[in-house]
């Protein structure tokens, strides 16, 4: 089994956060902006956590959605994330 955790979120202030996502090419729309703000405001063990705090005040946001601004997160290096893999 492979799971994925966040593990940690750099002290960049979320302006320099967008600023990064814009300079690396990426729209800054309502869902990312979401997603940031549970990112620096909730203590997120991996992408499922993330997902479920955002889907309950935006049951628009997917989770492809989460996936693809946590690539774009470790990307710019505002992110980095831990993969485990428990071998039964």
């Amino acid at each position: 089994m492979v799971t994925a955790r966040v593990v940690e979120v750099a002290v960049d202030t979320k302006e320099m956060i967008i600023k990064k996502l814009k300079d690396n090419g990426c729209r800054i729309t309502k869902q990312r902006l979401l997603l940031l703000d549970v990112l620096l405001d909730n203590q997120c063990q991996s992408c499922k956590d993330v997902y479920y705090k955002a889907n309950n005040k935006d049951s628009t946001i997917g989770i492809a959605t989460v996936y693809r601004m946590m690539n774009a997160l470790e990307d710019i290096g505002v992110i980095n994330r831990k993969i485990e893999v428990n071998i039964l």
